[in-house]
Formats: structure tokens, C-alpha cells, sequence
């Protein structure tokens, strides 16, 4: 199950040339040291959304907010198995996180 939920999240990201997945135990994607989608142990992806959109995402797709190794991210909502099976649609959204996280100041991820 988890290795074809990783093979799902790794063509959604390929939707779009920016994304790059990265971590290898806990697949992600980030922009300007900004995380904005995530698949956990579970199988779950999470996508991160402006608070107002996420808002929206979780009572139109009637789904709730994204855990990861049991906690709550923050701005993250729970990707629902029903908008799995439209790839446009999710590709969509997926794409407005990556404007989210695009818009945030960026992070100096240099140590």
C-alpha cells in the first residue's frame, strides 16, 4: 500500500517541473526551505494551504487537517481518498500549495 501511494505522490509531483520530491524515509516537497506537501507512514499526503484555503479545502472535500508521526502541521489538511481519483483537481491544489509556501518569506536553510 505505501509503495503505491509513493508511486501516486511521486506522478503528482512530476506534474509540475518546480517540484522535486525529497527524503527518502519521509517523501516531501519544499520551496524556499518551506515544506508544502508531505506523504507520512501511513500513506496519507498532506498538502500545506493558507489558512482561508484550507479552511475551504477541508469543508469541500469534507476531510480534516494532516498528522504526521502524530502530529498536527500546521496549515496542512489530510489529502481525502475520493480527490485522489481526480488527478487534475488534486494537481490543482497541489499547485496552490506550492504558491503558499512560494509566498512565505524564505527560509536560510544554509547552517
Amino acid at each position: 500500500m505505501w509503495e503505491e501511494r509513493l508511486a501516486f505522490y511521486d506522478k503528482l509531483i512530476a506534474t509540475n517541473p518546480n517540484f522535486d520530491r525529497k527524503g527518502k524515509t519521509m517523501p516531501y516537497t519544499s520551496v524556499n526551505g518551506h515544506m508544502f506537501s508531505q506523504l507520512n507512514k501511513a500513506g496519507e499526503i498532506g498538502i500545506r494551504l493558507s489558512k482561508e484555503q484550507g479552511v475551504l479545502f477541508m469543508q469541500k472535500h469534507q476531510t480534516t487537517v494532516f498528522k504526521s508521526y502524530g502530529a498536527v502541521m500546521k496549515e496542512y489538511v489530510l489529502v481525502p481518498e475520493k480527490l485522489m481519483e481526480d488527478f487534475e483537481l488534486l494537481s490543482s491544489y497541489l499547485n496552490d500549495s506550492y504558491t503558499y509556501a512560494k509566498s512565505l518569506k524564505p527560509k536560510n536553510t544554509k547552517q
